[in-house]
């Protein structure tokens, strides 16, 4: 099979889902795996990891700047990709139930998502 490349949008995706997965750690995984340890280490935990989750967002947000997306679109995409990541990290990590209010609140976002890219 030949190799076929990435879409650059794809590939803003692909980073946008790496960046997040960091993201969603940085902010809650000091509850799971520092939770009593001192603020101090959870504050730097939550450092290092966000300089990883900036490491992939800045390349994603760039690409898709450079595609002309505009500041809206791409901070409404990445508040889907962010809820797309949450839920399981919520639901696997922290054993959280899962409700359905979490499916109304993504059809919420589709229709930002609509009312951002209509306009094209």
């Amino acid at each position: 099979m030949k190799d076929v490349p990435l879409s650059p949008t794809v590939l803003a995706f692909v980073l946008l889902i790496i960046s997040n997965c960091f993201m969603t750690l940085a902010w809650y995984g000091h509850l799971k795996f520092l939770h009593h340890a001192p603020f101090w280490q959870a504050i730097l935990f939550g450092w290092i990891i966000a300089l990883l989750e900036y490491s992939f967002m800045i390349p994603a947000t760039r690409i898709l700047s450079d595609q002309n997306w505009t500041l809206g679109e791409m901070k409404i995409t990445q508040e889907v990709v962010t809820l797309i990541v949450f839920v399981p990290f919520m639901v696997l990590l922290f054993k959280q139930p899962f409700k359905l209010d979490y499916v109304w609140a993504m059809l919420c976002l589709f229709g930002c998502v609509y009312f951002v890219f209509r306009s094209q």
